[in-house]
């Protein structure tokens, strides 16, 4: 009966039968829900001849134009029975997807009007600088230069296998609807590269995890020069209109003022910035941001004080504004709280707290042009979270102010956990500069992280690109230790997946080895959940890795997010993976916590154990559905 519906809808789709209508609004959430997987789709489909930084911006500029103009109907394409194939409205964005991104591969013609997927996108846009995904490994290249060797029909039929797990009957519908004649012979033509499906899933092949260089700096500065005679003249009519006001840029790169009243221009006041004692936290209840004094060497240089609030205020149209998930960016209720103002590198840099937030304003030491300025969502902070404050990155180091209950600073590398900690120089509570994770570049060979001593102990703490650094920990989740050696040996393994967690607005990422796996033929292999926790308490994510002896690094197996599992709310977790042994059998291996009782799968793989394992033969590309059973009764399902 089965079998029979699925030939029915492919009759369906291959004879155009209109589906549901979808109104604009069902398109844009699935496209919004969606929009990492279909930007990979159009980058993959697309041909890789105008360079991958072209090939990026055409990819973004793609899926932001595939929204309908109004209600259409959805293409009847056979969908899988769960997750995203089951919305009409990702399937009418997926088609678009893939027909404009077949239009943007095909060359243009003198005798036709380009349609409008050939032209260069407008938007997005990125001056000065090129993007293109990060370089994967010699199987990713390998990959990628074969598809690129495939006709457009080809390439979207091997990345709607791979990528959307379709069948090929429903590759054949997407195709035909997206206005290809012959399926049949892209479907063939795919069948010349290998099933290499996983790797498609790499940051290889990710528009939306990119890394960015400078473009032609002399061409760029020969523009600059040409452009300087027409922009001097602005800038003395600028400066007539601008100082009968009080001077000019009396609040640098901050917007015109809009508001004045006694509460507003308190806010905005150097005079009025609360400025803790240097021994206050000696005597306070607690140890948060609220007792940090005020250091730095230009904490009462009052002209920059007054740039720094006023951008903060009213950041004008130059100034480069960003903020971690959650965290609101309009100016101060009331006159906030100084923690330094100093120069860090090149910048003049003022760090402010207002109970909430911690503002970092930073301008070049000569001059306001390209100011910046970040928040971070901190409430709640304290303790091993109020310890550090990034104050400046440069040459892929950062440098923090750190707190004034620190006695001591060591930077360690969570890959080589057997290695010492080295320590670092702290002046007037700035640290020497040490090198982050966040910021390298190409393969994962390191992890540096703080370690920072009070009376307390020790914790470790990692850069994430924010500015305050993310908590590590490990163990079960609700009795987690922060012993810096502990963690560090437990982290080894999996610091790379960090990396995972950059400018989410993490607040800190505890790492739990919840199983031990006997393996067939021999030896044992690791289970990690390592979940991260944010400020805003939305947006957790949680990692099942699993390691087998010998391995340097946990492959991630399975994942989710905004889900209680793995934490302290849910200590709890179930996962799954195939798993090949040396003899080429493959087998269903899966593993929940120590108060699993049993374990069943069903689906591709039909099998049960009691306890908290379960070893079961498979075959290669086997999916299965998990469910355990708990101590108390209670069911659990396989993270996702």
């Amino acid at each position: 009966m089965q079998s029979q519906d699925v030939a029915q809808r492919h009759a369906a789709a291959s004879a155009g039968a209109p589906g549901p209508a979808v109104d604009v609004e069902q398109a844009e959430a699935a496209l919004v829900e969606h929009y990492p997987r279909l930007v990979r789709l159009a980058y993959l489909v697309l041909p890789p001849g105008p360079g991958r930084g072209r090939r990026v911006l055409t990819a973004h500029a793609l899926v932001q134009r595939a929204l309908p103009r109004g209600r259409r109907p959805a293409p009847v394409v056979p969908a899988q029975p769960t997750g995203r194939d089951t919305d009409p409205g990702y399937a009418l964005v997926r088609l678009e997807v893939v027909r404009s991104a077949l239009q943007a591969g095909r060359p243009l013609r003198l005798t036709a009007w380009p349609t409008r997927a050939q032209l260069p996108p407008l938007v997005p846009q990125v001056w000065g600088l090129r993007l293109f995904p990060r370089s994967g490994g010699a199987d990713e290249l390998a990959l990628d230069q074969r598809l690129g060797a495939l006709s457009g029909p080809a390439r979207a039929a091997y990345a709607l296998r791979g990528l959307e797990q379709l069948p090929d009957g429903d590759v054949r519908a997407i195709l035909r609807a997206a206005g290809i004649e012959h399926p049949e012979g892209a479907l063939a033509e795919a069948n010349g590269v290998p099933a290499q499906y996983p790797l498609l899933d790499s940051p290889e092949f990710d528009p939306c995890f990119l890394q960015a260089r400078p473009t032609d700096l002399l061409r760029r500065r020969r523009h600059g020069r040409a452009a300087l005679a027409a922009a001097a003249a602005l800038a003395v009519c600028g400066a007539l209109v601008a100082l009968p006001g009080g001077g000019w840029g009396a609040d640098g790169a901050a917007a015109p003022a809009y508001a004045r009243n006694p509460a507003a221009q308190a806010a905005l006041d150097p005079a009025q910035v609360t400025k803790v004692p240097a021994a206050a936290w000696r005597t306070a209840a607690r140890t948060d941001f609220s007792v940090w004094p005020a250091r730095g060497a230009l904490t009462g240089d009052t002209a920059l004080l007054r740039r720094a609030l006023a951008v903060w205020a009213r950041p004008g149209a130059t100034v480069r504004v960003s903020a971690t998930p959650g965290t609101q960016t309009g100016g101060p209720a009331g006159p906030p709280q100084l923690l330094y103002a100093g120069l860090v590198d090149s910048a003049r840099v003022v760090v402010f707290y207002d109970g909430l937030r911690i503002a970092r304003y930073a301008e070049p030491k000569d001059g306001t042009a390209g100011a910046a300025l970040d928040f971070a969502r901190v409430d709640g902070a304290t303790g091993l979270e109020a310890s550090a404050l990034l104050l400046g990155r440069a040459d892929g180091n950062v440098r923090y102010l750190t707190a004034p209950w620190v006695t001591g600073v060591a930077e360690r590398d969570l890959m080589k956990p057997a290695s010492p900690a080295t320590d670092v120089a702290v002046t007037g509570g700035v640290t020497g500069p040490l090198a982050s994770g966040a910021l390298q570049q190409g393969a994962c060979t390191s992890w540096n992280v703080l370690q920072l001593t009070d009376a307390q102990g020790v914790g470790l703490a990692t850069d994430l690109g924010e500015l305050v650094p993310a908590r590590l920990t490990a163990g079960r989740p609700g009795t987690t230790g922060e012993d810096s050696a502990a963690v560090a040996r437990d982290w080894a393994p999996y610091a790379c997946s960090l990396a995972a967690e950059r400018s989410a607005g993490v607040r800190g990422v505890n790492a739990w080895a919840f199983a031990e796996q006997p393996l067939p033929g021999g030896g044992t292999g690791s289970w990690v959940c390592t979940r991260a926790e944010t400020w805003r308490g939305d947006g957790t994510l949680a990692l099942a890795q699993f390691r087998t002896p010998g391995s340097r690094y946990g492959a991630v197996t399975a994942r989710g997010a905004d889900v209680t599992a793995c934490g302290p709310r849910d200590p709890h977790v179930l996962a799954g993976v195939l798993w090949k042994s040396g003899s080429g059998q493959w087998y269903l291996l899966a593993a929940g916590g120590r108060d699993t009782t049993s374990i069943r799968a069903t689906g591709g793989v039909t099998a049960s154990a009691p306890g908290s394992l379960l070893v079961a033969r498979a075959k290669q590309g086997a999916q299965a559905t998990l469910k355990g059973t708990l101590a108390g009764g209670s069911e659990i399902s396989g993270l996702r």
